[in-house]
């Protein structure tokens, strides 16, 4: 039954001459977002038997599907079993891509991957042409099972001991969701509502193994696939050492800075022995790549805290992950235009390859979208609630760049700004996951036309 509803939603979406691939993703994700919103109203799907209402379920249902992990009421204390098993199946499904899991029952049905359904791969995974994509969907899906499960047996091993067998359903849940970068957590029974990791922030097998599978999870399929096939750093592909590099640099630069600027504020760092400082402000760097996990209570950040979390939030992960941003090599592509720019020279270039003109503005096209959604988003939020610019710029980029991080303002918002959230949420999966779909198979036609230059001023 499973199996013949799989194959008519495959042929309605991918044989469907009206809908493209841009338009089969946006779709997609929308009704993953809506059936998993009606089956949280559910009375079933809370603890208490209690329907928690459509927009508490819609809100819940954007934020799992987005793999972002802003939350109205805490995961565990409001939610079922069922509840928790939706929201869980929900992260899946957004980390991986709604189309990826139908080619999965593809592979189980040992049917042949037709042209269309490549085209639809080629897209959700963010890849340049067909040439293999059937492999690399096929190691995406077998490493995903496999690195969510060796961290969920990691997992056990600290919740075991203090949930009982309960403790293997939060493993399982919390292995999940750090891999798709959803930050979602059942941890608020014990610990509080809305607490996050904040009781295991002296842990380092629980910190240690989150991080680990958010940082595999942000890297993107085709950087595995690509260290699969070379497994040495001079064979690599540009594209890969780049991600690889940049990844580095930022998850370093960050422990640094939260080191540096938290480490004497009581809040945060301040309380906590040297070791654990160490711990928490590298925990806190990796969380940044959209991952969602609270281990230092965000709230308590210094304004220069939050500020860097913000843009550490919009920048994310890399291409083709289950991470959001606007992507790092997106990031590094607009630096080296830039040192470019700065040294007079017309060609971006790389290591002897020179970056096409068109990536390059396609990298400003995203991030000047994303920017403007940034600032129009976190001011319109400000006018609205009353509140301090910087902390609903903090909750903005949350949003928008899928990281889930809050300092506790969320829940407390008017609807109107918590539907803003929700659309923030959807542009910063969708619309970000479609603008670089739509920017790799757009049809470009040579100008019929050709203009004399215009010289204009600047700066």
């Amino acid at each position: 039954m499973i199996n013949a509803i799989a194959r008519l939603l495959r042929d309605a979406l991918i044989r469907s001459k009206s809908l493209n691939a841009t338009r089969i993703v946006a779709a997609s994700f929308g009704v993953i977002i809506l059936t998993g919103a009606l089956l949280l109203t559910l009375p079933a799907a809370s603890r208490d038997g209690q329907s928690a209402g459509f927009f508490t379920a819609l809100f819940t249902a954007t934020s799992a599907t987005c793999v972002t992990g802003l939350i109205l009421v805490d995961t565990a204390v409001q939610w079922s079993i069922f509840g928790q098993a939706v929201i869980l199946c929900m992260i899946q499904l957004g980390g991986l891509g709604f189309m990826t899991v139908i080619t999965l029952v593809s592979f189980a049905l040992r049917r042949r991957i037709g042209l269309s359904e490549r085209l639809v791969m080629v897209s959700t995974f963010n890849l340049n042409d067909l040439d293999g994509v059937v492999r690399v969907v096929r190691h995406a899906l077998i490493g995903t099972f496999v690195l969510e499960g060796a961290g969920a047996v990691l997992l056990a091993l600290a919740f075991v001991p203090d949930f009982g067998p309960a403790g293997i359903w939060k493993a399982v849940f919390h292995a999940v969701s750090a891999f798709c970068n959803a930050g979602f957590d059942l941890l608020g029974t014990r610990f509080g509502a809305f607490g996050s990791l904040a009781g295991y922030n002296g842990n380092f097998l629980v910190l240690g193994v989150t991080a680990a599978l958010v940082v595999v999870g942000g890297l993107g399929f085709f950087v595995w696939e690509d260290i699969l096939e070379k497994r040495r750093w001079r064979t690599l592909s540009v594209y890969t050492r780049l991600v690889l590099l940049i990844t580095a640099v930022l998850l370093v630069f960050a422990f640094l800075f939260f080191l540096a600027e938290e480490h004497d504020n009581p809040a945060t760092l301040g309380a906590m022995p040297g070791w654990q400082k160490a711990l928490n402000a590298a925990f806190q760097s990796v969380t940044l790549r959209t991952a969602g996990f609270d281990a230092l209570g965000q709230g308590g950040l210094t304004d220069t805290g939050k500020a860097m979390s913000a843009i550490l939030m919009l920048i994310g992960g890399s291409s083709g992950s289950t991470a959001g941003g606007v992507k790092t090599v997106t990031v590094g592509v607009l630096l080296l235009a830039l040192r470019a720019s700065l040294a007079g020279r017309e060609q971006v270039a790389l290591r002897g390859r020179a970056i096409p003109y068109r990536r390059v503005l396609n990298a400003m096209t995203l991030v000047l979208v994303v920017l403007v959604l940034f600032l129009a988003g976190s001011m319109v939020l400000s006018t609205v609630e009353e509140l301090p610019y910087l902390d609903c710029a903090y909750e903005v980029a949350s949003a928008l760049g899928t990281a889930g991080l809050t300092t506790g303002l969320t829940p407390q918002l008017s609807r109107f700004s918590q539907s803003l959230l929700i659309g923030l949420m959807y542009m910063g999966r969708v619309g970000v996951l479609s603008f670089s779909i739509a920017f790799i198979t757009r049809t470009r036609y040579p100008a019929k036309l050709k203009y004399p230059d215009m010289d204009i001023m600047i700066g």
